[in-house]
């Protein structure tokens, strides 16, 4: 055999139906995985760069310069690069979970560093089958880590058998180890199985004169074929930036970004940015939020970007850096390769959005509290968020079989994580509606079908107890300024507090009044908050209630919907007895008469 043609066998086939597309995915994954490293061989980061501009190249061009010469065996680096491509083409056919399940095949093997950082990189199952599944020695671990995404190193440490230097790094990285120990009882699990030697080089075909080193690095050949298609344009090196081993930035030399203009490619990675931005968002992926998204697009928007639509003023979440981290609004334009048609990525801006702000509340500056408070907050939501994906994977049995007493370990955690974020999404509203940088969504929500919605929503907890809250409605109309949405969590919050703290066969009643200007919500406090000095305290309950509106207790839940309240053009004010919330009214248009005279 003068040439290994099994890859360019595989390449011929058509990709047909789901069966088919599988049976693809597992041969691609065995001929280009299951090799070992090879000297200039192609790296994930080199294939990204590549491979966009391989995109803008018409099809009789690209079978020209890159198909032909791959599938005939003239170049074997180009032949890697049409496989890359085809297993990352059938990686967006085949759902997440497939290809999770795929890898984790028994007799799978993945000792391709390359290929392993090019998974580790997508969708976070299949990373995290890849980096369990890979079998390397100690420098291809050493190589490999740094280049790792945040996500795919917190995978490994899962890993037991990897050399004591790769731990070392995880640790100098940040990334500690908290695996749960194995029980008494846990059989020990088999040393994995030594890798073969490695396969001996393909044999040149006989009558061929040996190539020249440029003519056998295909890639680099390649590269300046395309770049003549491709004028203006500056190849784009792309990747997910780091700091050096030991580097740590300066928090406070860190400038503040309004807004950056942006390129992004057909895989919705950003490739390109403005120069002083470029570290922290090259290699950035756009999409539904989801765990491992560090950019979330709200899922009307991310829907659009995969239709190739326009956005316009869409709103979206970055989860990185604490100099990119927020809200941001983008707006971006598809673009298509002029002589095909085919689609060719976005082109856009991203920019912080405006606040409205009031003169009685400034705006939050870098150095006031709110702000330090909700940069405590996203430094406390990551660890969390990590903890909660680890307790999922475990929960879920991703990395293989577990005990079940550890899954049921590992959901109770996966809870407890999930209230933690609540409670810190509360913090953070009140944070930003103190400091005047959020606004509540603008409608015409019903008080009176609200309340009345709520109370009967109560009433099935308060039953049992023998207690209740009595309507009593007087007056109209009841139409605020807000969304349903929003007015049902400000009802909620204030009725359920109340609820909440009501003592067994306790009534309370709820007076909703409305005199066309203002609605007002009056009811009687229970004894229980009547008691304390300070209604607003953020004290956290001394019993776990069977009703509660928040984690931190009755006093905080009632700050937070002070501040909704005061929002929204309204008050909130406790006395010594009573609650008493007040919206405005949702003011009609006036009627135009056909003398032009407008009626109130």
């Amino acid at each position: 055999m003068l040439f290994d043609d099994r890859l360019a066998t595989v390449l011929r086939s058509p990709l047909g139906g789901d069966a088919a597309a599988r049976t693809q995915y597992r041969q691609l994954l065995d001929l280009l995985g299951s090799k070992g490293a090879t000297p200039g061989e192609l790296t994930a980061e080199r294939y990204r760069a590549l491979s966009q501009r391989a995109d803008s190249l018409p099809p009789a061009d690209f079978h020209r310069i890159i198909e032909a010469p791959a599938l005939l065996g003239r170049n074997p680096a180009l032949l890697t690069f049409l496989g890359w491509r085809r297993l990352e083409e059938l990686s967006r056919r085949i759902p997440e979970d497939e290809r999770s399940r795929i890898l984790l095949e028994p007799g799978q093997r993945l000792r391709n560093p390359a290929m392993v950082a090019q998974i580790a990189s997508g969708d976070p199952r299949p990373a995290a089958a890849a980096v369990a599944i890979a079998r390397l020695d100690e420098d291809e671990w050493l190589d490999l880590i740094p280049r790792l995404p945040v996500m795919a190193r917190g995978f490994l440490r899962h890993r037991r058998d990897l050399p004591p230097s790769a731990r070392d790094l995880l640790a100098r990285l940040g990334v500690g180890d908290m695996v749960l120990p194995q029980p008494a009882t846990e059989v020990a699990q088999p040393a994995p199985a030594p890798a073969p030697a490695p396969a001996p080089a393909p044999v040149q075909p006989q009558g061929t004169a040996p190539m020249e080193p440029e003519e056998r690095d295909g890639i680099r050949a390649l590269l300046r074929r395309i770049e003549a298609f491709r004028e203006g344009r500056r190849p784009l090196e792309t990747g997910t930036p780091r700091l050096p081993l030991g580097d740590l930035a300066d928090e406070g030399e860190v400038p503040a970004i309004a807004r950056f203009d942006f390129t992004m490619g057909t895989d919705h990675r950003i490739d390109w940015a403005d120069a002083d931005i470029a570290p922290l968002v090259i290699g950035m992926r756009l999409g539904h939020a989801g765990p491992g998204t560090l950019a979330a697009l709200a899922p009307a928007a991310a829907d659009a970007l995969l239709r190739h639509l326009p956005l316009r003023n869409k709103a979206l979440a970055i989860d990185a850096a604490p100099a990119i981290s927020g809200d941001w609004r983008i707006n971006a334009e598809p673009v298509f390769a002029p002589t095909t048609g085919q689609f060719a990525g976005y082109r856009g801006r991203l920019r912080r959005p405006l606040l409205a702000l009031s003169d009685a509340a400034p705006a939050a500056t870098s150095d006031s509290p709110q702000d330090r408070m909700r940069q405590v907050l996203h430094e406390l939501r990551t660890p969390v968020n990590a903890i909660q994906g680890f307790a999922e994977i475990i929960q879920q049995q991703i990395f293989g079989p577990a005990p079940n007493a550890y899954r049921a370990l590992a959901a109770a955690i996966a809870v407890d994580a999930a209230k933690l974020l609540a409670a810190f999404e509360e913090v953070d509203r009140l944070t930003r509606l103190e400091s005047a940088a959020l606004d509540l969504a603008e409608g015409d929500g019903d008080m009176r079908e609200v309340v009345a919605e709520t109370i009967r929503r109560l009433d099935g907890v308060l039953r049992p107890r023998n207690a209740a809250i009595e309507l009593a409605v007087s007056g109209s109309p009841f139409v605020t300024p807000l969304a349903r949405e929003e007015l049902l969590v400000l009802a909620w919050r204030v009725l359920a507090t109340l609820a909440s703290a009501m003592a067994p066969a306790e009534q309370i009643t709820a007076k909703l009044t409305g005199d066309g200007s203002r609605i007002v919500l009056k009811c009687r406090l229970p004894a229980a908050i009547a008691a304390q000095d300070d209604r607003f305290a953020s004290l956290p309950p001394q019993r776990s209630p069977a009703l509660t509106a928040g984690m931190f207790g009755s006093g905080f839940s009632l700050r937070l919907a002070r501040a909704e309240a005061e929002s929204a053009g309204g008050s909130l004010k406790i006395s010594e007895r009573n609650l008493r919330l007040t919206l405005p009214t949702l003011t009609g248009a006036g009627a135009v008469h056909s003398n032009g005279i407008v009626e109130a």
